[in-house]
């Protein structure tokens, strides 16, 4: 994931022109427009432009893309659904870059079909996918770990930080997936994933940051105690000195010294406050 992560950065500093500026606009009034046309249309949908699995191994390629461009709700639900997202997807390109996002959208885009694809051929049943659903949780999820305590209202009432719904969020794919094993219908559970891989490509470096700074705090420092020794005795008149009581070798021979393993840097305590110290911190 690391190495594809780098491939992206490099490909799109190296191809700023290819990205789509203005991206969402495109794809939100492309959904407001197909639901309008949908209105009219026989049985209220517009069923050739969705992702049917079965349908695009006989040849009809454009539904891998054109799935996206039907909504998934309807009235005022539309319209919220539509703002929220369009809010995500230009504050992640100005985030980002045209390139960056548009790569990023697309390859979500190519992903789902690709998830939708390998479910029917694992499971063996087309089950048609409408919407942008998995590629709008992809963005939903880039923005909160971007901005984790950025506020939103849900429906205008419930203000809610964006990491807790990301939460929520990952809780119920994660039970999809659980759902679908039960059922033994491993397309299905793979497809969640697959579909969210671009998340992990783009967010892997931050990942791996993220796990490095945990085991900094849950792993015991570990202190050079030859390094420390020569330290100390460095100053004069004492080769150990407690760094809570100030006592030193020099002026009790017989007392114990030892160094903290769990302090910021290398301390020396005495026999009485090496367990009885406050650990120092950088």
């Amino acid at each position: 994931m690391k190495k594809l992560n780098e491939a992206v950065e490099r490909f799109c500093a190296l191809h700023p022109r290819l990205g789509i500026p203005g991206l969402m606009r495109y794809i939100v009034g492309a959904n407001a427009v197909i639901y309008l046309l949908s209105l009219f249309a026989r049985g209220g949908s517009l069923n050739f432009l969705c992702m049917d699995p079965a349908s695009v191994l006989r040849g009809e390629l454009w539904r891998i893309v054109t799935y996206v461009l039907l909504p998934t709700n309807g009235g005022i639900f539309l319209v919220i659904s539509l703002f929220f997202y369009y809010w995500l997807g230009e504050s992640l390109e100005r985030l980002w870059g045209s390139t960056k996002f548009t790569v990023y959208y697309v390859s979500g885009t190519l992903l789902t079909a690709l998830a939708s694809l390998l479910a029917y051929l694992i499971d063996g049943i087309s089950v048609p996918v409408y919407g942008a659903v998995y590629v709008n949780t992809a963005l939903f999820l880039a923005f909160a770990l971007n901005y984790p305590d950025a506020m939103v209202n849900i429906y205008f009432i419930i203000p809610v930080k964006m990491k807790w719904l990301a939460a929520l969020e990952g809780i119920l794919y994660a039970l999809s997936v659980v759902t679908a094993i039960a059922a033994r219908m491993w397309g299905q559970a793979l497809m969640p994933i697959v579909a969210l891989l671009n998340l992990f490509v783009f967010f892997t470096p931050d990942f791996l940051r993220k796990a490095d700074r945990v085991k900094a705090h849950t792993r015991p420092q570990a202190v050079q105690f030859r390094r420390a020794v020569k330290e100390q005795q460095r100053q004069k008149g004492y080769h150990h000195k407690c760094s809570v009581c100030g006592r030193t070798d020099t002026d009790y021979p017989d007392l114990q010294f030892r160094y903290c393993s769990k302090c910021a840097g290398y301390h020396c305590f005495c026999e009485d406050h090496i367990f009885n110290h406050t650990h120092f911190t950088e």
